[in-house]
């Protein structure tokens, strides 16, 4: 007897009974526009940077010609350092000797603060550019901008105080008279413009007389006598320096020390100098004044760029 396997039928109108997983999925609020949305938010480069900015080519050369800069100027602060240190070093009193001038109205202190200031700025530079640090390139256009405020201010006040200049290097001329045998600064300064500018005293070569060494008064073969930058043949036979040729020019008469020595002062000739270089003097702190400018130009370009950095991050 062949037995068959029989499907009973159901009602009409009635669907077919679905499998629970089955009725999960049909529920599911998915779409197939989902997966191009997503795609398109992780295409969209207003959204998302797989990748950094990365800087332009005249980006970087600005970078590297800021480095170049700053190292340059570096190198010229290191080598004034080293001289301001050098003439300390030489003119420092042997043991059991004289003692010099005193630091703080050594010349040569000047020569190292300077070279201090212009080597810590511009290392500041140099590293900034390279380590791409905002801190030390705020540093650097904060202290360019600082000397540039400061001879500005100065040359203001020259302009304004040219009368008090006069006074002020008549003064030092002075200065430099009385103290001649004491300083070795002031003795080469007062040697050198009177060589220089050919001229002997403050008014004329009379003004020695003032000096406790070259008083007619005074002991020692240098009474009565001018330092030997006031000749007008400072060498023996054309080669040989003659230290003695101004020994006794104060005890001569006008016409004898005229054919002897410059007798012109030195602060009218000095002034002179100054007014015939002024052109020179101006031309020099412009320069410098667009040497610092260009720097902190290229720093505050290098500055622009790494901050652009900083905020993408």
């Amino acid at each position: 007897m062949a037995l068959s396997r029989v499907r009973p039928s159901q009602p009409h109108g009635e669907g077919t009974r679905l499998l629970p997983q089955a009725s999960r999925l049909l529920e599911l609020p998915y779409s197939s526009f989902d997966d191009d949305d997503d795609d398109d938010a992780e295409q969209d480069p207003g959204v998302w940077y797989p990748d950094p900015p990365k800087p332009s080519p005249f980006s970087r050369c600005v970078r590297h010609l800021a480095f170049l800069w700053n190292l340059l100027f570096l190198l010229l602060g290191l080598l004034t350092l080293a001289v301001g240190v050098w003439g300390l070093l030489t003119k420092s009193p042997l043991p059991g000797g004289e003692r010099g001038a005193p630091l703080g109205s050594d010349p040569m202190l000047l020569f190292v603060l300077a070279g201090l200031g212009a080597s810590a700025v511009s290392l500041a530079g140099c590293l900034g550019a390279l380590r791409a640090s905002p801190c030390l390139l705020r540093f650097f256009l904060g202290a360019v901008l600082a000397f540039g405020g400061l001879e500005l201010l100065g040359g203001l006040l020259l302009l304004l105080l040219r009368r008090r200049l006069r006074d002020a290097l008549r003064d030092l001329l002075l200065l430099c008279l009385l103290r001649y045998q004491e300083d070795p600064d002031l003795q080469f300064l007062l040697d050198e413009v009177q060589r220089s500018l050919q001229c002997c005293g403050l008014e004329s070569y009379r003004d020695w007389e003032s000096n406790p060494y070259f008083n007619c008064s005074a002991p020692g073969v240098r009474a009565c006598g001018v330092p030997a930058s006031c000749c007008q043949q400072p060498l023996q036979n054309g080669s040989v320096p003659n230290a003695q040729c101004g020994f006794g020019a104060l005890a001569l008469g006008p016409a004898a020390a005229g054919a002897l020595l410059h007798a012109g002062g030195c602060g009218a000739a000095l002034a002179a100098w100054l007014r015939g270089q002024a052109g020179a003097i101006a031309t020099a702190a412009t320069a410098l004044l667009l040497l610092e400018a260009v720097g902190a130009l290229l720093a505050l370009r290098v500055l622009r760029d790494v901050m652009a950095v900083r905020v993408w991050q």
